[in-house]
């Protein structure tokens, strides 16, 4: 029996790019900071939060919307069209 774990996998990435005002970068960078995590983990988890709390959402998700911008390759560039 091993003296240490091993250390949980890390889920598959994307890289996805997007653009943001000053100051809402800015909020972004301090509340990672406040957090002592990346701001890549912020937004995975706000995006994550936002998901599966909007309700009209998840019932357009289970009908007959299905994803369709999915990477399939690790570092796979994604940039969704923002309106």
């Amino acid at each position: 029996m091993a003296v240490l774990k091993a250390p949980p996998k890390q889920p598959k990435t994307t890289v996805v790019q997007l653009r943001l005002d000053h100051d809402t970068r800015e909020r972004l960078t301090k509340y990672a900071e406040f957090l002592e995590s990346s701001p890549s983990y912020v937004v995975t988890e706000a995006l994550k939060l936002v998901c599966n709390k909007d309700k009209e959402f998840q019932a357009w998700l289970s009908g007959q919307h299905t994803r369709t911008a999915e990477p399939s390759t690790k570092g796979e560039s994604f940039q969704p069209e923002l309106k």
